[in-house]
């Protein structure tokens, strides 16, 4: 048995000892914000006392010929991104959560996995960090793959507390930190239409892609694609503001009837310019962030079939906006939804990455607010320029002096007597 520290605020303010996997598996949902189903989820461990840092959590691969490359890229991605914090993890401990599949026992789905625990505890070793704790839980019973005696870590496994009843849930009340249910019941709220609007949605994106693809191929039209995308945005979210707030899944609803099938498909192409994505993104933060996020999380169940990679773009504005107002959870299941329907989405990446590390989004907030500022300083200055009163300048002209009586011609004949050339006329009395 080991003892972890969980620190929920800084170490000064609370500190809770976590003694053996029993009270590790009950603290698994208050430390990531939901219940991770079909997850692997590690957490380093730093100091001594073996002090939580850095975590992440990917879905467990269905294939088992997947499992080493991905152990490999978790190990690396969690201890590496720990030390570009300054702080290497001096162990960690994993968490292998999946139910049963049909017909299968939990005992048998904790052995089906054994050797991804492995994979893990092998893959982490390489890199010099020990696995302190390899749990698995499955249908209300957790195993432990570390613990060899059965007197506290039976072959049938342990139940788990009931819920609300262990340290950490007494610690998280007072905290004021909130279980959101299952990873599954979250990324439902984010996932497609399964209705029958979802063959009327299909419909307008076709319209809208018919339309607004050529003009976004090219450089004139894509400006005038982008404006109108941002401002179409906004009327949205105005309305969805002014709307009242109900319980999450009534909320849900009442976007979807709110926003028409035409108006998503027109913000949802618009997105995919990478300049308009970003424009978009300045909606962080104020006022303006609840609303943006509902925005984004509408949009993202109005990217029907076959136009599901599409929701790359609002699913990762909606983990952006999530992770910039603090929901850390909500952030990590919006852009592991991204990254699910389009790997290669690089702002995806880099958020996801970021997150996970628990950077500050503060300075990815300053950059947005400087781009923001820059903009308007532009048009103000373009605005006074335009309407600014032309003032025309006087062109002084000296006055020209005109010879008088027959001086003219007198010099003209004088020149050429004297064989100097005229003015305006090339060469001399020698023809060059």
């Amino acid at each position: 048995m080991n003892q972890h520290d969980e620190t929920n605020g800084p170490v000064d303010e609370q500190q809770i000892t976590l003694r053996g996997p029993a009270e590790l598996a009950d603290a698994l949902p208050y430390l990531m914000g939901f219940h991770p189903n079909d997850s692997v989820v590690m957490v380093a461990l730093h100091g001594g006392r073996g002090r939580f840092g850095g975590r992440l959590r990917l879905g467990i691969p269905q294939s088992p010929q997947e499992w080493s490359p991905v152990a490999e890229q978790l190990a690396e991605c969690l201890i590496k991104g720990s030390e570009r914090r300054g702080r290497r993890p001096d162990a960690i401990v994993i968490f292998l959560c999946q139910d049963p599949a049909e017909g299968e026992s939990s005992s048998q789905t904790m052995e089906r996995l054994r050797p991804l625990a492995q994979r893990l505890r092998t893959a982490c070793g390489a890199l010099d960090v020990p696995v302190l704790e390899a749990l698995c839980i499955s249908d209300g019973r957790y195993w432990s793959y570390c613990c060899p005696d059965e007197r506290c870590c039976p072959t049938e496994g342990n139940p788990l507390a009931l819920p609300g009843t262990s340290v950490m849930a007494a610690a998280a009340a007072y905290a004021g930190i909130q279980v959101r249910g299952t990873l599954r019941e979250m990324e439902a709220r984010l996932m497609p239409l399964r209705t029958p609007a979802a063959a009327e949605q299909q419909r307008a994106l076709d319209s809208a892609g018919a339309e607004l693809v050529p003009k976004i191929l090219d450089e004139v039209g894509r400006k005038d694609v982008a404006r109108e995308t941002l401002g179409l945005a906004r009327r949205l979210m105005k309305r969805l503001s002014e709307a009242p707030v109900a319980v999450p899944s009534a909320s849900d609803f009442d976007d979807d009837r709110l926003i028409s099938h035409d108006e998503a498909a027109t913000v949802i192409l618009g997105l995919q310019d990478r300049d308009t994505r970003d424009r978009a993104a300045e909606w962080m933060e104020g006022p303006e962030a609840g609303s943006a996020l509902r925005l984004w999380q509408a949009l993202s169940r109005r990217c029907v079939a076959p136009y599901e990679e599409h929701a790359a773009a609002p699913l990762t504005l909606a983990g952006w906006v999530s992770w910039s107002t603090g929901d850390e959870p909500g952030a990590r299941v919006a852009l592991g939804l991204a990254l699910r329907v389009d790997p290669g989405y690089t702002f995806a990446q880099l958020l996801h990455e970021a997150c996970n590390q628990g950077l500050d989004p503060e300075t990815l907030r300053r950059c947005l607010r400087g781009e923001r500022r820059a903009r308007t300083i532009r048009r103000v200055q373009r605005t006074d320029r335009s309407t600014r009163p032309r003032t025309v300048r006087r062109t002084a002209t000296r006055p020209r002096k005109t010879p008088t009586g027959s001086a003219r011609p007198g010099t003209t004949a004088a020149r050429r007597r004297s064989g100097q050339a005229s003015p305006g006329r090339r060469g001399s009395r020698d023809g060059r």
